[in-house]
């Protein structure tokens, strides 16, 4: 568990820089999405970028603390969250240059904010349990 979480982390902090550039790059300065659609492209990489850092944490915390089955039930849902979360915003805002039809990734969206925060309560509970 500790490996897997530094280790995605690691790569989803990685294409977290490369789509945020990709967006304040290519895509602006192309002209090829709105500011409103820019604008969700940012958040879904800052997003991204902050869960890329949790998954590195939860790594390290249980290698400090011990694995434990909400850290790891933290693990999962931070990375399951980045996909729906940040993933359904890089389709929905790039929809008009790709083609897709993404409209039925709408409703995954929030979803992945809500594993975002099942997570966060995972690392919560956790500690809570946790004797000094």
């Amino acid at each position: 568990m500790i490996r897997k979480s530094i280790l995605t982390g690691s790569i989803f902090a990685a294409l977290a820089v490369i789509l945020g550039a990709m967006g304040a790059h290519a895509l602006k300065e192309g002209g090829q999405l709105t500011d409103v659609q820019l604008n969700s492209w940012d958040t879904g990489s800052r997003y991204q970028m902050y869960h890329a850092f949790a998954l590195i944490a939860i790594g390290i915390l249980a290698k400090v603390f011990g694995e434990t089955k909400l850290l790891k039930s933290a693990m999962w849902l931070f990375i399951i969250g980045v996909l729906f979360f940040s993933g359904s915003i890089y389709f929905l805002s790039t929809r008009n240059i790709t083609g897709f039809n993404a409209g039925f990734l709408g409703p995954i969206t929030p979803l992945g904010g809500l594993l975002f925060i099942a997570g966060w309560l995972c690392v919560f509970v956790s500690f809570l349990r946790k004797k000094d």
